[in-house]
């Protein structure tokens, strides 16, 4: 069954640059990715595998996988802790090498566990683009007893920009809980949220926002609309927050309702001739 286009039309096209959706995969092999990429890639932009799990699956079977993720048309990177890793085990020099032979097409560069001195984090961003990668840095640390202001994370943020990054995260685990711009019950704190958009300016449409709950998306998506960038999604959840998206669950839609309830004139002709496109009169 189709959807009128009316429906999805405020929706970017891919290959976008901003309404990205991020993926964190933990573990997946390779017929549920194929599943995935079958029943949502059309709405998959970033496929992340997460933490160090990459470095975990046989090299024959990661690149496998890695190339039917390319195939798809998605960008593909390990998660930043691998990263952190490889640093802190003296490999750092050797990583986005063996990140572009095993096919990655991006990297994420981040500090959620170590601290890198600004140097380094700024060396680093630009070997990964010298290698011919894509860099995605990420702000925010991982310990809810170590965070960074959002100030601080938007000042960081416009640093790795001008540095090379072609996006941003801004850190949220996978659990959404505790770290960024979230509390501990996994609640949005708002006023973080308009802190770092007002200090990143124009830079806003540069951000992944890591929203893993559903609650989470549904503040994002009605603070910046649906072309908000949202990261750490669940690959069994794509069509879900492509729903939220596109106004097809309670709370988008609900919006639109009450914005025909305020113009009722409007929205009856409008709505009129969107029934007539979907379901024309035999």
């Amino acid at each position: 069954m189709g959807v009128p286009a009316e429906v999805i039309e405020s929706r970017s096209e891919r290959d976008r640059d901003v309404g990205l959706t991020m993926v964190i995969d933990s573990g997946l092999g390779l017929a549920a990715t194929r599943e995935v990429l079958a029943v949502a890639g059309r709405w998959i932009d970033h496929w992340k595998l997460s933490f160090g799990t990459s470095a975990l699956m046989p090299e024959e079977t990661l690149m496998e996988k890695l190339a039917l993720i390319r195939s798809a048309g998605l960008v593909v990177f390990p998660g930043g802790t691998l990263f952190e890793s490889a640093v802190l085990n003296g490999h750092g020099e050797g990583y986005f090498e063996k990140a572009v032979r095993l096919g990655f097409t991006a990297v994420e560069i981040s500090e959620g566990t170590l601290d890198l001195p600004a140097s380094r984090r700024l060396s680093s961003i630009q070997a990964a683009t010298g290698a011919g990668l894509i860099v995605i840095s990420e702000v925010g640390k991982k310990d809810p007893l170590g965070q960074p202001t959002p100030r601080q994370l938007a000042e960081q943020a416009l640093v790795d920009l001008d540095g090379g990054a072609r996006w941003v995260v801004v850190e949220g685990r996978e659990s959404g809980r505790s770290v960024g711009v979230f509390s501990n019950t996994g609640g949005v704190n708002m006023e973080a949220v308009e802190t770092i958009a007002l200090h990143v300016g124009d830079a806003l449409d540069r951000l992944v926002w890591e929203a893993p709950i559903k609650r989470q998306q549904v503040t994002f998506i009605q603070r910046f609309g649906p072309n908000v960038s949202l990261g750490n999604i669940d690959p069994t959840r794509v069509l879900a927050l492509e729903a939220l998206r596109a106004g097809l669950r309670f709370e988008t839609l609900q919006p639109l309702v009450r914005q025909q309830e305020a113009n009722p004139d409007e929205w009856r002709e409008k709505t009129g001739l969107l029934w007539e496109a979907s379901f024309p009169t035999p």
